[in-house]
Order: C-alpha cells, then structure tokens, then sequence
C-alpha cells in the first residue's frame, strides 16, 4: 500500500468508528475502518439503543442535546430513521425519598440553564405510563428522548460510511503501531495500512490501542446485561427508569419488552466473550415487574450481556491524544455513549479537519486520567 493511499485509520468497527468515519468521508478524507471482529460485534450491537438526555452528568449535556437534536433528523443524516422512537423518557420516583432526589436533580440542571427535564406528579406519570405501579409518585421526564433499534441504527452508519467511500475491513485485528516517518504504520495479522492519522475507538480494547499509540490510560470493563420478553400487547411508550435502583424498560416496536438499566454480567476481554449473570439479572426483572405488575407471567425468552470499556469518572475520552501526533480517542462510554453517537462524529472530523472544535470537550480530555494514574 503506497504510503498516502490513506487520510485516517479507525480502529473499531463500532458506532463511534463508523459515525467518524462517515464525517470525515463525506469531508473527503479516504477512511479506513479495521475491526477485530465484526461490525458491531460488542457494545454498538449489545446497546439498550437509548436515546436519553435524562439524567446525564452536566458536562455530557451541551454534546447530548446537540447529538439529540441530530437524532431528530437521523434520516438525513443516515438515509434511515435507525428505530428511532421519541416517546420520551422517564426516570420514575416509587417514594418520597426518591422523590427528593429527583427534584435535586431538577433544581440542578435548571440551575444551569437547562430546560428539557420536567418534573411531573403522579397524575402526569399515570398519563405518560397508564401501566406503571400505582405506588409510584412522581417522574422526571424528557419528552424528545427515546430509543432506537440497535442493529438498524449500526447497518444505516455502516451504509451510508460506504456509500460515501469508507473501506470497512472485519476479521482485521491490530497487532502493533509503530511511526513511519510523519505517519503511522499500523500491522495487523494480514497486512499493514500506513495513515498520518488514526482514530482510536477500539471499545473496551482501547486502551490496549491507546498504549501502542504512547498513551497509558486506563480503563475498566462493563459487561452490561440485557433481557428480552416474548411480544405483548402494547404496554407503553416512552422508555422507563427508576430512582434508587437499576432499570431501565421499554417495548420495541415489535412488542418485545427490553429490560436493563446497567446490572453487570463478566467479560472476557481475551477471549472477546461476556457471560450473564442470572442472579444479577433477577435484580431487573424484580424491578421491573415492581413498577409493571402486569408483566409478572411474561416469559424471559433472551439474554445476553455487551463488552465495553468504563472509565473511573464514568465519562467518555473523546479528543486528541496528548502523546500521539496525529491521534485520537473515542472510547471509554461506561454504558451510555450510543445516543452520542451522531455528534462524536462530528467532533472528530472537526479536531482532524480543523484541529479545534467549538463544542466542549474539555472534560472528556485523556489528560485527566492519565494524571490520576500518575499520582496513584
């Protein structure tokens, strides 16, 4: 391969890798995807697909309204409406002490000029959820949210990536990096691909990339469960959560009830498998079955758990690498980076078209976990 038959090389074949690619193809740039396995192979397949600017940390919120907005005209964004549902979510309160939390929350984000969160009484929530436990007393709600449907969402990305040029190579796991001169020469077991600049959005394997890239960063493992009923009658709209425990419900649109809310199964990140545990799990299907008591005879008929990388704060590394001349992370989204799909995107393209970009990023720097690993 001569030495500039490429502009950028992603390592990862997941949403984040596919939704770079296809901005900075339709920027022009000739694109690289390589995947170890294949597209979608972990989190981006394994993902709950919420779309959910409910109840996100502060510094996500600026890029999560933006990517919201952009979920809003997916279609044009992607030739595909990905399953998107906007039915709203809504984190729920069983009591008066989760109420309390919720209306701090609210407090919270209003405080800091924001305004997609409501607080809602019980007569709202009932409204909103005609199915949910009577017990329960209050929601925040966020009306533009919802979710989407994973797999359709992962072959729109990848469509339109190679509708716009990207060259996508599964089956094509990174052995080493090494510079070339102003570039990187990147080996993996079939044949080597030279670029001057690599995206690194590897997933849980990210770090792994990121220390042949001369960055040390490090990272835990997420092995989020996730179960899926038999069809059922329609039973609600938007997408549920709780105060005070994990869960997260909601009905595709095929009549399924999908339940998680982040209860964690163990992954295998040498063998590239994750394994449910059951009774983790029954934490979510007791909760679940709290808040809906008519789904108690519904039948478990899927399981199955994602591998994804968490960082200690829980927040995302998106941005340039402090080491690396020409690199760039996306990684580490510990469980809620689908809905930022669409813009991660574009913040890459803008650090690798540009080498700035105008949305803040600055709590998502490396920096700052590269520091604590110093000082530890």
């Amino acid at each position: 391969m001569s030495m500039r038959a490429l502009d950028v090389l992603i390592v990862g074949g997941g949403l984040h890798g596919l939704s770079a690619a296809l901005h900075l193809a339709r920027a022009g740039k000739r694109v690289t995807v390589l995947e170890r396995s294949w597209v979608g192979r972990h989190a981006s397949g394994a993902s709950a697909a919420g779309v959910r600017t409910l109840n996100r940390p502060l510094v996500e919120l600026p890029i999560s309204l933006e990517a919201m907005d952009m979920w809003h005209k997916i279609e044009m964004i992607v030739g595909n409406d990905c399953g998107f549902n906007a039915g709203g979510q809504v984190r729920v309160a069983e009591d008066a002490k989760d109420l309390s939390v919720l209306e701090r929350r609210f407090a919270t984000v209003q405080g800091a000029g924001y305004h997609h969160e409501e607080l809602v009484d019980r007569a709202e929530l009932l409204r909103l959820v005609p199915a949910i436990s009577p017990h329960c007393v209050g929601a925040l709600v966020a009306r533009r949210d919802g979710a989407a449907d994973p797999h359709r969402t992962l072959l729109a990305f990848r469509r339109a990536a190679e509708a716009a040029g990207v060259s996508i190579n599964e089956q094509c796991g990174v052995t080493a990096i090494e510079r070339a001169g102003s570039d990187w020469r990147v080996r993996t077991e079939g044949r080597d691909f030279v670029a001057p600049v690599i995206v690194n959005a590897a997933g849980a394997w990210a770090g792994e990339i990121a220390s042949m890239l001369g960055d040390n960063i490090p990272l835990g493992l997420k092995a989020s469960m996730m179960m899926v009923t038999e069809r059922v009658a329609p039973l609600l709209n938007p997408v549920v959560g709780v105060a005070g425990r994990p869960l997260s419900f909601k009905q595709s649109g095929q009549g399924t009830l999908v339940i998680g809310g982040g209860l964690q199964g163990r992954a295998d990140i040498k063998t590239q498998r994750s394994f449910v545990d059951f009774d983790e799990l029954a934490k979510g299907a007791r909760a679940a079955v709290d808040l809906f008591p008519c789904i108690r005879f519904v039948r478990i008929v899927r399981t199955w758990a994602g591998m994804e990388a968490k960082t200690e704060d829980h927040q995302p590394v998106i941005g340039a690498s402090p080491n690396g001349n020409g690199v760039f992370h996306a990684f580490g989204f510990s469980g809620h980076g689908f809905q930022l799909v669409p813009v991660v995107g574009a913040i890459l393209a803008d650090l690798i078209l540009h080498d700035r970009t105008s949305r803040p990023i600055e709590a998502f720097s490396a920096k700052r976990l590269m520091k604590r690993e110093a000082a530890a």
